[in-house]
């Protein structure tokens, strides 16, 4: 993948943190529609990978904010 310098005055890893960060809580906040969805048509297969996938996304973000902090820290 080509590496471009991002056209702001943020470093390009700091901006791609915020970016994974966003987008992961964006996936969860999906996945719950997702999740009501399976519970209202009773089919226990897709509620648990619903789950299952919105707390990898949840568990993304966690990780993505830990690392922003520990960034932030260093500036």
């Amino acid at each position: 993948m080509p590496t471009e310098q991002q056209q702001t005055s943020v470093s390009n890893t700091y901006y791609d943190l915020v970016s994974v960060l966003y987008h992961s809580l964006e996936a969860s906040q999906t996945y719950s529609s997702y999740i009501r969805d399976a519970q209202n048509a009773g089919n226990q297969q897709l509620l648990q990978l619903f789950q299952e996938m919105q707390q990898q996304h949840d568990q993304w973000a966690q990780r993505a904010q830990q690392l922003l902090a520990q960034l932030s820290q260093r500036s």
